[in-house]
Order: C-alpha cells, then sequence, then structure tokens
C-alpha cells in the first residue's frame, strides 16, 4: 500500500542539475517518499545480487522511492539512493531498471560527492582565470583582464561538467562489472541511454533532470556499450517472473499516483493480466468506489489467498472508508503472512489505534514497538506511538515518542524539547529516562545544559510550593 512521508532533511545529495551544480543539493520538486513494502521487497530483491558483487552489504544501502513524476535518480553519502517514481515508469524492462541502479550504486561504491567534486573541480580554473585576469588589468591590459574576468564562471562551470563527466564514466563501468559478476546483462542500461539520447542536443532548460544531473553523450554511451557487449551475460534476458514483477510495479505505481481516470484508460477491462486488475482496483478505490474495488481485491484474493499485499490493500480501502474495526482482520492477515514487515505492522496499529477500544489501543502500542524496534526511523510510527501513550495515560513515554518523531526528521531543537519534558516525567531509573537524555545530548546539548535545565526546573517547582499556614 503506497503511502506518502516527508523526505528526510538529513539527506543530503551529492548534486542534481548540471548547471545548477555548484549549489544544487536537492531536487526541488522532490517534496515527499513513498513507501510501500511490495515495491520495495521487489526492488531489494532485484539489488541485492548486484550490490554483493559490487562489494557493498545490500542491509547498508537504503534505496528510497521519491513521489516525482519527473526523470530522476541520485545517490547520496550515506550509502543513499533515490529513484524517482517518473524514472521508474520510463523504464521498459526490469534490466533497464536495475542497469540504472546499479549505475548509482557504483557512484555509492566510487565514493563520488559530486556535488563537493564539481565544486572543487569548478573552483580551481575559476580562480586561475580571475587570477589572470587581475594580473593582466596590473600588467596595463584593462581589456584582457575584463574579458578573463568575465569568463571565470564559464571555465568553472566548464571545469565542473568535466569531472561531472569523468564520475558518470566510471560508475557506468562500475555498475557493468558488477551486473557481469552478479549474472545480468548490462544491455538494460546502455538500451535506457540510448533511448534518451537525443539529451545531449538538448539546452539545459529542455533535459529531464536525471541527464542534467548526469551529462550524457555519445562517447559516453559508446565507452559503455563495448565492455557490456563484449561481457558473457549480455545476452541474458529478464525472467518471465522478473517481467510481471517489472509490470506489477509499474502498474501500482500508476494506480496511486495518476488520476483514476487515466489509469482505467491505460487498463481497460479488457486486459485480465494480474498487473492490470490490480491498477483497476487501486483506480476504483482511489475514485470512491469502495465496493467495486473491494470485489476487485477479494477476486484476486480467491486466486492468490497468501498475498500479504492484496491483504494489505483490502484493510486499507477498509480502513479509509471510515471502518477501522473492520479493517483490522484484513491488516491482520497481512502481518501474519509478513511478520517481519513493519509497514504491515503499523497499518495495523493506526487501524487499531482509530478504534478507541483500551484493550485494542494497547495491542496497537505492542504493534508499534515491534515495528519501530526494525525501523526506526519511521516517522509515522512514532507519531502513532506518541498518540498510543497519549491515550493510555502514559505522558512521559508519550513525550519521549514525540522526539523520537522529531530526531528521525533531523529536526533538533523539537526533538530536544520534547526529550527534556520526557525526562522530567519518566523515572530515572528506565531505559527511557536514559534514551530521552541520549536524544537531548545527540541534539547538541551537553551535559552542563542538561544540569543547567535540572536547575532552574527545580527553582520552578520550589517557587510553586506554597508555605504552610499561608
Amino acid at each position: 500500500m503506497i503511502r506518502f512521508s516527508s523526505v528526510i532533511p538529513r539527506l543530503l545529495l551529492a548534486g542534481t542539475a548540471a548547471a545548477a551544480v555548484l549549489v544544487a543539493a536537492l531536487p526541488a520538486s522532490a517534496q515527499s517518499l513513498i513507501r510501500d513494502t511490495e515495491i520495495e521487497a521487489i526492488i531489494d530483491d532485484w539489488s541485492a545480487p548486484t550490490l554483493e558483487a559490487m562489494g557493498l552489504n545490500p542491509q547498508e544501502v537504503e534505496i528510497l522511492l521519491v513521489n516525482d513524476e519527473s526523470l530522476n535518480a541520485f545517490a547520496t553519502r550515506g550509502r543513499i539512493m533515490g529513484l524517482n517514481t517518473g524514472l521508474i515508469l520510463e523504464t521498459k524492462s526490469a534490466n533497464q531498471l536495475l542497469g540504472v541502479i546499479a549505475h548509482e550504486a557504483g557512484h555509492i561504491k566510487n565514493r563520488h560527492t559530486l556535488r563537493d567534486g564539481a565544486m572543487n573541480a569548478g573552483r580551481q580554473p575559476m580562480i586561475m582565470s580571475m587570477a589572470l585576469g587581475a594580473l593582466a588589468v596590473l600588467a596595463g591590459a584593462p581589456d584582457a583582464g575584463a574579458a578573463l574576468l568575465a569568463s571565470s564562471q564559464y571555465f568553472g562551470t566548464l571545469g565542473a561538467l568535466r569531472y561531472m563527466q569523468s564520475q558518470e564514466g566510471e560508475a557506468d563501468i562500475t555498475g557493468a562489472r558488477a551486473l557481469e559478476r552478479a549474472g545480468e546483462s548490462g544491455r538494460g542500461l546502455v538500451e535506457f541511454f540510448e533511448n534518451f539520447r537525443a539529451q545531449e542536443v538538448f539546452s539545459d532548460a529542455r533535459r529531464f533532470p536525471y541527464f542534467r544531473s548526469h551529462p550524457l553523450s555519445a562517447q559516453r554511451i559508446e565507452a559503455l556499450r563495448g565492455p557490456v557487449e563484449r561481457a558473457s551475460n549480455y545476452g541474458k534476458r529478464d525472467s518471465e517472473e522478473r517481467q510481471a514483477e517489472h509490470a506489477l510495479v509499474v502498474a501500482k505505481i500508476r494506480g496511486f499516483m495518476q488520476h483514476p481516470n487515466t489509469t482505467l484508460r491505460e487498463y481497460p477491462s479488457s486486459d485480465t493480466r494480474y498487473p492490470a486488475r490490480y491498477a483497476r482496483a487501486i483506480a476504483w478505490y482511489r475514485s470512491g468506489q469502495t465496493e467495486r474495488a473491494l470485489t476487485a481485491v477479494d477476486e484476486l484474493l480467491a486466486e492468490q489467498p497468501e498475498n500479504a499485499y492484496l491483504w494489505e490493500l483490502r484493510g486499507q480501502i477498509i480502513f479509509e472508508e471510515g471502518r477501522p474495526q473492520d479493517a483490522i482482520d484484513a491488516h491482520s492477515r497481512a502481518v501474519q503472512l509478513m511478520p517481519t514487515a513493519p509497514l504491515l505492522r503499523i497499518n495495523l496499529a493506526h487501524a487499531m489505534l482509530e478504534t478507541g477500544d483500551p484493550e485494542l489501543v494497547a495491542k496497537a502500542e505492542t504493534e508499534l514497538k515491534f515495528a519501530l524496534a526494525r525501523e526506526d526511523n519511521n516517522t509515522m510510527g512514532w507519531r502513532l506511538l506518541s498518540q498510543a501513550y497519549a491515550t493510555q495515560g502514559k505522558e512521559g513515554e508519550a513525550r519521549l515518542a514525540s522526539a523520537e518523531y522529531w530526531f528521525a526528521l533531523n529536526q533538533p531543537q523539537q526533538a530536544n524539547q520534547f526529550a527534556m519534558r520526557a525526562r522530567d516525567m519518566l523515572d530515572r531509573n528506565t531505559i527511557e529516562w536514559r534514551r530521552a537524555t541520549d536524544i537531548v545530548l545527540a541534539s547538541g546539548a551537553s551535559e552542563q545544559d542538561i544540569l543547567d535545565a535540572e536547575r532552574r526546573n527545580q527553582q520552578r517547582n520550589q517557587s510553586r510550593v506554597v508555605p504552610p499556614g499561608t
């Protein structure tokens, strides 16, 4: 079930727009991430062997799905990769998408920090041009000096672009070699670039964002084509299972991201393939045709009763219809089928919380703790856990969960405030109190700051005490 979440602020891109590479850090259009257990599982399964062949631990590489229709992808510090939904929809096969993932992983493997590297590469010729211009002015050639000073930015940009081209070529080869070692074909990466070869003759404003940050050229494609075509796995094609998975990923993104009418036109009732039926069910759900959507999901479940993702979708349709109690059975079934999936447990906990039943609220707390133990940066999980604690009158724990929420969002000031409140309400001998202290310290406060705050709090409490006999 696709859900939207805020972009994690701590993610700083290595670089994005080519013309603005010296200042760009995050695509302006990248407003949020999407989370979907099914799509994430498919992409993780595809990419793991290639990441391992590259010498990267798949568990340490986080692949994020960005809610953005533009064609773009990126790699960041911290072994984080982002794929725009727009790019995924432009791929014609699983192998093409895997090729892009391998390329971005190549940036991670080679420790490319495109933004910093491009800044340094651009700064050196720019400074040199400015120095020569100043010398020309001092030597009595003001016109020549002015020309050099005026061109310094041009030479700086040129240096940055050359540096980017070099990095892109390195990432291409690194990705292609890893694909070969993993038993995969590099054909998809070449095909993907070939599909957009015309981008190199466009002005920067007309290029897709991906090819502004990943400069494309005929020379670059040809440099990649040779090693890929000589590789032993070049002729390998996607299996039927992988083709079906790619079709499902595309259908699910279209179903959730496009207008329902658009999805229904692209997947008419005459198309009886599983991805098409899945997409139509989502479109009907999003257009408010609840019973029709549930009927479609139930037909799919009759064929695949052990499909946790279909149970998840059924639960979400019922939940958003305003029937949280009725949604619990479907979400519980999804959790039974995939007990280690954090998002499925969060869905179940959300439904339990919305019932207001004290017994179910207590169970929701347990589900959320289980999910957050496996995904501690899930902001929705922390927000719901704070709600569960507050509903049960556990005010200290509720403040701590709110502190965790802001900490996950990399908002240290708010995290500090809630953690300090939590410390005042929690027993000093508990793990929760120590965790609140950790958040305060990790948010930039010193131990002396904590002592000063405690002293001020103690003074306030003393001032509120009414002397006996008054």
